[in-house]
C-alpha cells in the first residue's frame, strides 16, 4: 500500500519512445467500521481518512448531528491496515443498531443499480434539514471559482488525476478544499472536516465540485445544510429534481464566462 496521495512510476513517452518518470494519484481501498460493524469499503486517495469516514457517516445517514460522533480514527493494528474506526456517542449508538440494515441496503443500491424516482427523493428529503439561506452570489464571483479551485489543488497539479470539492464564501473566498480520486469522497472529506472542527452547519457559501453534479452529491450537500452546489460539469435530471425539492441552488457547466442554473436561481444575482 502507498503511504501518501501520489506514487512515482516509470513510463515510456511517445512519440519519442523514451523512458521517463511520472507521478500518479494513488487509489486504495479503505474500510469504514461503525461501533465495530463493517459499514462500507470505498476506493479513495490516502489522506484525511477520519474526515472521509466522519463525512460519510453524516451524508449517508449513520449520524444526524455532530454530537452523535464520539471519534473517528485510523486503526493502528498492522493486520487491519486501511481501516477507519468510527465510535458513536450517546443515543446514536442505539439508533445505529436500528438503522444499520437500512443504511447498508441503501448503500448497496446506490453503488450498484442507483437510487431513482420521486419516492426516493421524498425519503431523502425527510433527512435533509434547513439549508443555508438569506444570501446571494454574483455571477462574476461564480465564474471566478473554477480557477480559484484549480489554484488550490496541489496534488491535481502534479498528477492530473484527482477530483476536488471546495467550499467558498458568497464573496468568493476559499474556506476549505479536499481532493480525492472519487468525487463523492472529496465531498465527504470536506464535510467531515467541517464536522470534526465544529463548523456544521457551515452557513452561507458555495460548494464547488470538479466533475458532474449527481443526485448523490446533492444529497450529501443537503445533509450538511449546504444551500448552493455548483459543478464544472453537467447535472443529472435527478440531481436537478432533488435540488429543487430540497431548496438548493444548483449550477452546472460553470465556466469563466457562462453557467446554467438548474434550481433556485434566486441565490444568483447579476
Amino acid at each position: 500500500m502507498a503511504a501518501g496521495p501520489t506514487a512515482d512510476v516509470r513510463v515510456v513517452r511517445y512519440p519519442a519512445g523514451t523512458a521517463d518518470a511520472d507521478v500518479l494519484a494513488v487509489e486504495e481501498p479503505v474500510e469504514i467500521r461503525v461501533d465495530g460493524d463493517p459499514l462500507a469499503v470505498t476506493m479513495r486517495t490516502p489522506g484525511d481518512d477520519p474526515e472521509l469516514a466522519a463525512g460519510f457517516c453524516l451524508t449517508e445517514g449513520v449520524i444526524d448531528h455532530p454530537d452523535d460522533l464520539e471519534r473517528a480514527e485510523a486503526c493502528t493494528l498492522a493486520d487491519y491496515g486501511n481501516v477507519v474506526l468510527v465510535t458513536l456517542a450517546g443515543d446514536a449508538r442505539g439508533r445505529w443498531q436500528e438503522r444499520k440494515g437500512r443504511v447498508r441496503r441503501d448503500l448497496y443500491l446506490s453503488s450498484s443499480c442507483g437510487l431513482c424516482g420521486v419516492e426516493t427523493i421524498d425519503r431523502i428529503a425527510r433527512r435533509v434539514g434547513p439549508l443555508a439561506a438569506g444570501f446571494a452570489v454574483s455571477s462574476r464571483v461564480l465564474e471566478s471559482l473554477p480557477a480559484a479551485m484549480a489554484d488550490a489543488q496541489p496534488t491535481f497539479t502534479r498528477t492530473g488525476g484527482l477530483h476536488a470539492a471546495a467550499l467558498f464564501t458568497p464573496d468568493g473566498r476559499l474556506r476549505l478544499l479536499r481532493e480525492d480520486v472519487g468525487r463523492h469522497n472529496a465531498v465527504d472529506k470536506l464535510i467531515g472536516a467541517l464536522l470534526l472542527s465544529g463548523q456544521l452547519p457551515c452557513g452561507p457559501g458555495v460548494l464547488l465540485v470538479s466533475g458532474r453534479a449527481s443526485f448523490e452529491l446533492v444529497q450529501k450537500a443537503g445533509r450538511a445544510g449546504i444551500g448552493f452546489l455548483a459543478a464544472v460539469g453537467a447535472p443529472s435530471s435527478l440531481a436537478a429534481d432533488a435540488a429543487a425539492r430540497f431548496g438548493m441552488t444548483l449550477v452546472g457547466f460553470l465556466r469563466p464566462d457562462r453557467f446554467n442554473v438548474y434550481a433556485h436561481p434566486e441565490r444568483v444575482v447579476a
